[in-house]
């Protein structure tokens, strides 16, 4: 596995590969990136992450500087996965001048949910991809499905501005007690981590609700959302929101596509003591 920082080697290496296959990170990794690098290895080759903690994509409130940065651990777990080729920018080689030049994605997608409580997000998401694109120019990039709304935002931009890239979508990775893998589960306290899991239970409660067609109404939609609401505010969390929208676009469903299947997905987001956690299950 090579480690290459430089955007010109970086290109230089990659010369006349067609089947490139990219995984972007922030690094402090665990097995829930590694499987996705592992789905980038079976799509093609050579199989390029990037590690590069993306200061655009950080509130004034967040704290930068603290992110966890664990390099050569990252390096170790990459090249068990099949890795090929990390790349490692640092932030004067990646935005050698202020980027004001950024990309905005709709707000019709990009401000609800994960948007309105993280404003500029999305934006500066898709501003570092769209230049990781550029620097590695894949014909396929890997995305987790635990970050759903990013994976639909970022669909999109490859979409509207017709890159030639094809987005593969990585399932959510858990531990054995539900939990979606994240960096942010490494801030949870034992009781905490405990508690975690009580996120993936209600939305799979949901789940099952419509699946079985016990609601037929919008109504009874919002009655399981705010039941769920309720339930996590009476345990201790912090809910930001529960909701059942529709996949394509993450707008609220209609009736009609409540009769539908493989529709729908229900996402949720809540702060348990100081960290904040994200999940979602499709319908």
């Amino acid at each position: 596995m090579q480690i290459i920082p430089r955007i010109d080697a970086l290109r230089q290496r990659l010369n006349g590969a067609t089947r490139t296959v990219l995984v972007p990170t922030m690094g402090n990794l665990h097995e829930g990136h590694l499987s996705l690098v592992r789905q980038a290895a079976a799509a093609g080759g050579p199989v390029v992450a990037s590690i590069f903690v993306n200061r655009l994509q950080f509130a004034p409130t967040d704290d930068f500087d603290q992110y966890p940065r664990t390099f050569e651990r990252d390096c170790d777990l990459l090249a068990s996965a099949g890795c090929d080729i990390v790349f490692s920018p640092n932030e004067a080689e990646l935005y050698p001048e202020p980027q004001v030049f950024k990309v905005q994605p709709p707000s019709g997608l990009a401000d609800l949910l994960e948007g309105q409580f993280r404003p500029d997000f999305f934006s500066g998401v898709c501003t570092v991809v769209l230049k990781l694109f550029n620097c590695v120019q894949p014909a396929k990039a890997v995305f987790g499905k635990k970050d759903y709304q990013q994976l639909m935002v970022l669909r999109a931009m490859v979409r509207q501005l017709a890159l030639p890239i094809e987005m593969l979508a990585g399932e959510t990775t858990r531990a054995e007690d539900g939990l979606a893998l994240s960096s942010r589960n490494s801030y949870l306290s034992p009781t905490e981590r405990a508690q975690a899991p009580e996120l993936n239970r209600l939305l799979h409660q949901i789940q099952t609700a419509l699946r079985d067609g016990a609601t037929a109404s919008l109504a009874a939609v919002q009655t399981l959302e705010q039941r769920a609401l309720a339930e996590l505010q009476a345990h201790g969390w912090v809910p930001d929101y529960v909701c059942v929208r529709r996949r394509v676009d993450l707008q609220a469903p209609s009736a009609q596509d409540l009769a539908l299947d493989d529709t729908l997905v229900v996402l949720a987001a809540a702060r348990l003591g100081s960290t904040r956690l994200i999940d979602n299950v499709e319908i």
